[in-house]
């Protein structure tokens, strides 16, 4: 079904459709979240939007910046090990599915769309005792708890990535800004002067950039200081985002005398569309949306998982390396000499780089947020008013 010739089922003539979004805790949770509000939005104008979130996650402060009402839900953490905590979880959970209740029934819900993280969990169980329909997304290539849960009952059960492991899963992709949207149909080329020259880049030099997501990373941070005088010196500039906890103010611009690249340090980009058109090649985590991001934009990257969890970050990143759109460097592997090996080959193998940063559009479909909003929209009960009981 196009997107132009797509309307809501039976709801052309009728009252608008009311949504509930859950996830919180991290960015991973959110992001798609505000993104899918955004395009269901767009789909079906007067749609009635809600979220549920917590008090602990940046959910806070994303959500009312995003102009999406706010509700929430005591949160319900999960220890990882056995403990007092974990004897409290059993009345939590029992609290938050109450309250999660209440705002459905405020809401007088028609469908339950939940993206993951401690939040989902009680929004996804007080819509199955009402009988509602509730749309699961799974962000990364390892699901979370609480959408292994839900993705027994669901209406439908969406992923990134097809080698998740859930129950009826169908790939949908990411959804991503529609920013980055727009960037991954227009082609990183045809931004990519403005981009630099916004940045203080040389337009015509060969460009990395590197970044270890909102909060930065260590190793990443670390191996590319021990790289610079190496990157520079091979005609390589550098766009390094640190992280605002991680920058200081004597972090300046260093340019190589002899070949006159520079290192351009940042706190942080408002904006990575701008980031990613500017960049020839990318050092990152691989957290599900940057892999994602970087794919359907066609930027080649050097992956660097996060060596914590339960290993989705390797994960997330193994269908685009083995389709050859990236490298996979283990975090305790990361330093200097071999940021340089795996960058500087390939920033000077034109056609390698072209070969790379065609395997992503390949692989991913671009424009996940207006596939996860459709798919709710045709989950959408009946009206049902606010009569059930939690």
């Amino acid at each position: 079904m196009s997107e132009q010739s797509f309307v809501p089922p039976e709801r052309s003539t009728s009252a608008p459709v009311r949504v509930v979004l859950a996830g919180g805790g991290t960015a991973g949770h959110i992001a798609p979240m505000i993104a899918t509000a955004e395009a269901l939005g767009e789909l079906a104008p007067g749609a009635q939007l809600a979220c549920i979130g917590t008090s602990k996650g940046l959910e806070t402060r994303l959500v009312p910046a995003a102009g999406l009402p706010l509700e929430l839900v005591p949160p319900v953490p999960l220890p990882r090990k056995p403990s007092v905590d974990l004897l409290k979880v059993p009345s939590r959970l029992a609290g938050s599915i109450r309250r999660a209740g209440q705002i459905l029934d405020e809401q007088r819900a028609q469908v339950v769309v939940g993206f993951g993280g401690y939040v989902a969990m009680p929004a996804y169980l007080a819509a199955r005792r009402r009988g509602l329909p509730v749309v699961v997304h799974e962000g990364n290539a390892v699901p979370g708890l609480a959408n292994k849960v839900a993705a027994r009952f669901a209406r439908r059960v969406l992923a990134t990535f097809g080698s998740t492991p859930l129950p009826g899963c169908e790939q949908v992709g990411m959804p991503v800004r529609r920013e980055i949207n727009e960037l991954a149909r227009l082609g990183r080329e045809s931004r990519a002067r403005a981009a630099r020259e916004s940045f203080g880049l040389d337009p015509d030099r060969p460009t990395l950039l590197v970044t270890g997501g909102s909060q930065g990373a260590r190793s990443i941070n670390n191996a590319t200081l021990a790289a610079r005088d190496d990157l520079l010196a091979a005609g390589v500039q550098v766009l390094h985002v640190w992280g605002p906890k991680n920058f200081t103010d004597d972090m300046v611009v260093v340019t190589d005398p002899g070949s006159g690249a520079g290192y351009h340090p940042v706190a942080y980009v408002d904006g990575m569309e701008n980031a990613y058109a500017a960049a020839d090649m990318m050092v990152c985590r691989s957290g599900a949306g940057t892999v994602y991001e970087a794919g359907i934009c066609g930027l080649p990257a050097i992956f660097v998982p996060l060596p914590h969890g339960n290993g989705e970050q390797e994960r997330n990143a193994t269908g685009l390396v083995a389709a050859g759109g990236g490298v996979l460097v283990p975090d305790g592997e990361l330093d200097g000499p071999r940021l340089v090996r795996e960058v500087v080959p390939r920033l000077q193998d034109r056609q390698q780089l072209q070969a790379m940063s065609q395997a992503g559009p390949a692989l991913f479909e671009a424009d996940a947020a207006r596939a996860v909003a459709r798919a709710v929209l045709e989950c959408a009960a009946p009206e049902q008013g606010a009569d059930h009981v939690a």
